[in-house]
């Protein structure tokens, strides 16, 4: 009989991009097997027709707060069956949407800073703690309770015809045709953003040193005004992007040389895409967050002890400064690893490059 095997991962689109190298673990694995997944609307652009995956379940942010569609969520997942969950959010909403899908097995941590928490701990009848520190190899490690020991990674995220051609027309209207860089302002945290003028320093040291101007990428007015401080101050090195869709972006990272940009869901899809990426690490820890691959490094000084400070304190991310910045983006120019202007590697894990000066103690 074919198994079901239903991954549960809501949000946030960061954790959710981490979370699929699981999802074609599982493909590897059990090739027979039916995989369906519990997305929130706003990163499922990023998976849907992903070739590793049979069923896509989309919920809203609000659905605890809608009996109609909780239930019409409920309906469908019990239509489905599945007979494994897989809670990878580790909090009492995704461990209870586990729960109430009907499933026998349901996987998820044990009690940790930051897996196992809440209620998913009692929701779920199989937990198992991790030894590894990033996300990604925690999230592999789950399968184990399934006897699976796989550790390669591997994203593979689909990429829809219309959203290439609006990154080739993009490139083909700003004259990005060769080189470029593509720098993000934006974090769903606002201890997570970095100063517009040290982005600036980036793009003026990347165009007046290596010929690379720079795209910069912003969601909202707020994003869009931080982001044509960076164009303003870049002395001509720096456009703004137009607006974009999460998976318009991700096709513009896929063609990019270089993205630069702090602990947020488009650095962790430039990761996933394969472009050499550097990424400025705030609150989170580097060995948990950071970008990984021998092609990415992450920066990090300052991290947070205090879980209750770590949505609001911005001294980690003040406390890098553009001059590393600029010095991470000179050694990987060095290396030459920043020489393609289409997408042609495939993220490899290696050591996590962290290029941090004091960082405090690991939490």
């Amino acid at each position: 009989m074919t198994k079901r095997i239903l991954i549960v991962r809501l949000s946030a689109i960061g954790d959710c991009i981490l979370s699929v190298p699981v999802l074609n673990s599982i493909r590897r694995n059990f090739p027979d097997a039916r995989i369906g997944w519990v997305i929130e609307r706003t990163s499922s652009q990023l998976i849907q027709n992903h070739s590793a995956l049979d069923e896509l379940f989309i919920v809203s942010k609000r659905a605890f707060k809608s009996p109609r569609e909780l239930w019409t969520l409920v309906t469908n997942l019990r239509t489905w069956k599945p007979d494994i969950t897989l809670d990878l959010q580790g909090l009492t909403k995704s461990s209870l949407i586990a729960w109430l899908s009907g499933a026998k097995a349901r996987l998820g941590f044990h009690r940790d800073i930051f897996d196992g928490r809440e209620l998913s701990c009692f929701l779920n009848n199989r937990l198992y703690k991790p030894e590894s520190q990033h996300i990604v190899d925690r999230s592999l490690e789950l399968l184990r309770l399934l006897g699976v020991h796989d550790s390669k990674v591997a994203f593979d995220l689909p990429e829809q015809e219309t959203d290439s051609n609006f990154a080739e027309r993009t490139i083909a209207s700003l004259q990005l045709e060769g080189r470029f860089a593509i720098i993000n302002v934006g974090a769903g945290w606002v201890s997570k953003i970095w100063p517009s003028n040290r982005y600036a320093s980036i793009a003026k040291h990347l165009g007046e040193h290596w010929g690379m101007p720079c795209l910069v990428a912003w969601s909202g007015e707020k994003e869009k005004l931080a982001a044509n401080e960076v164009v303003i101050e870049s002395g001509g090195h720096a456009m703004l992007s137009p607006a974009t869709t999460l998976s318009q972006l991700g096709s513009l990272i896929r063609r990019s040389s270089l993205f630069v940009g702090s602990d947020t869901g488009p650095m962790h899809l430039s990761v996933a895409n394969g472009t050499p990426t550097i990424g400025l690490i705030g609150p989170m820890p580097i060995e948990r967050v950071g970008p990984s691959g021998s092609n990415s490094a992450g920066v990090q000084n300052v991290r947070l002890i205090k879980a209750s400070a770590r949505k609001f304190d911005c001294t980690p991310m003040l406390s890098i400064s553009a001059d590393e910045v600029i010095r991470v983006c000179d050694q990987l120019m060095d290396r030459g690893l920043l020489l393609r202007s289409t997408i042609d590697l495939q993220p490899t894990r290696s050591a996590l490059q962290c290029l941090a000066r004091s960082a405090l103690p690991s939490v």
